[in-house]
């Protein structure tokens, strides 16, 4: 594959045109869209509306003028249709471990509820992410329960003990981008007697996610990397339906009753009544200024529903990966980069990884010095065979080109080979690495 091959497959691909739609620096190879999503061109204007004319001249009006009040709901729609919900049944609020412990939390009720003494487990998977873990171990320490993490290939193993609660799980690990089955995951853990909660940082955006259809039982998500939200964006928290009739007749609710969740929040009753369904998982006040942003990022994917939507999306992705991992390991051979996500495009997500092992932070540095910004993420350093070091490539198919890939590896072939990373100002470690 030459460079010029690369430009033929730019000047085909029918997504191309959304390319246009982010406000992305000439001369940058952005692959790191799976920690943080790019600018979209709307959200500076919309945002500045929001604060001089909303905010500015509406002031405290804008709840009701602009729909301030509306927003998580009005967004929450937006993303259901991205993961395969129903209008009603998601909502963008809090952070995504905000809205995993109120998951989780309610899970593990319907657990204690249907089990009793006997499901004393919950089940994750030892290399997701670790604020799913830090926020599971707590719950589990204050519920005197068991955490159980196992490598994926251990799963139904841990399903087969009987003892398992719920199974929480990232549907696309954050280091390797392996990619859980979602429906057939979900179907083993019901048929232990198990809840699932998924979380969908790594996948919503990226690729088709259908939560009716693989019969999940909850779902939280990110808005900051593939639903290009910006910085901190808030999250989102989805459950199924028959959960939601759980919380109407009371047997079920959510840890942080706050005064957003209320049925009637400006009756301002001293006593909580939950807001039905979805509504009732909102907590504090709406982040406003936050939400228009994420409205305008969630914008951009489905203004790829008229050119294929997620399936197109998804068909990029895997070529974008395919061909990144096909000149990596032609033209970087010999400077030690080994794939560390699977090989198989089906079992992967939107990202593609490599261990490289004691300089992989110093070579990223130098290679996004040279314009291309992906990603490392540290291994276990008691356990490096098993978790090694690795430089994380995320592609983003509204923005990424094929000519990105092929000049993002050609500059990874020259640090690679000029030893560029070990320069002293590469070595030096940063606060966010």
């Amino acid at each position: 594959m030459k460079l010029f091959d690369c430009e033929a497959l730019d000047a085909a691909d029918v997504l191309a045109p959304l390319r246009e739609l982010f406000d992305l620096a000439p001369g940058t190879v952005y692959l790191d869209g799976n920690s943080l999503g790019a600018l979209p061109h709307a959200t500076a204007a919309r945002v500045q509306a929001a604060v001089q004319h909303e905010w500015g001249r509406g002031l405290i009006g804008s709840w009701n003028g602009a729909d301030w009040i509306g927003l998580p709901r009005r967004v929450g729609d937006k993303i259901a249709r991205l993961v395969g919900a129903a209008p009603g049944q998601l909502i963008a609020a809090d952070s995504t471990s905000v809205n995993l412990y109120k998951a989780l939390s309610a899970a593990l009720q319907i657990a204690a509820a249907q089990g009793g003494v006997k499901r004393r487990v919950v089940v994750s998977e030892r290399s997701n992410f670790p604020t799913d873990l830090y926020i599971a171990e707590s719950l589990a320490r204050e519920r005197g329960l068991a955490l159980k993490l196992v490598e994926p290939d251990g799963i139904d193993a841990a399903l087969a003990q009987g003892d398992v609660a719920v199974l929480m799980l990232t549907q696309v690990n954050y280091r390797s981008g392996r990619l859980h089955d979602m429906a057939a995951v979900t179907a083993a853990a019901h048929a232990a007697g198990a809840l699932t909660v998924w979380d969908l940082a790594h996948s919503a955006g990226a690729l088709p996610v259908d939560l009716l259809g693989s019969d999940a039982d909850f779902a939280v998500g990110c808005g900051y990397k593939y639903l290009n939200g910006g910085p901190g964006a808030p999250a989102f928290v989805w459950l199924h339906p028959r959960h939601a009739e759980r919380m109407a007749r009371g047997d079920l609710w959510q840890p942080l009753s706050g005064w957003m969740g209320h049925a009637r929040p400006f009756d301002f009753t001293p006593a909580y009544a939950p807001a039905e369904g979805i509504a009732g998982w909102l907590c504090g006040t709406p982040a406003v200024l936050s939400l228009t942003a994420l409205e305008c990022g969630v914008d951009t994917l489905l203004a790829a529903e008229p050119l294929g939507g997620l399936g197109a999306l998804r068909r990029k992705s895997i070529a974008l990966g395919e061909l990144f991992i096909e000149l990596v390991e032609s033209r970087c051979a010999g400077h030690g980069l080994e794939l560390a996500s699977p090989r198989d495009a089906a079992a992967r997500g939107s990202q593609v990884s490599f261990a490289l092992a004691g300089h992989g932070y110093a070579a990223m540095q130098a290679l996004i010095a040279r314009g291309v910004v992906g990603d490392f993420r540290a291994g276990d350093a008691r356990d490096p065979a098993t978790t090694p070091d690795i430089l994380r490539f995320g592609f983003t198919p509204l923005y990424t080109r094929f000519a990105d890939v092929w000049n993002a590896v050609e500059q990874l072939r020259q640090v690679l080979e000029v030893r560029e990373w070990n320069q002293p100002r590469f070595r030096a470690r940063h606060a966010v690495t």
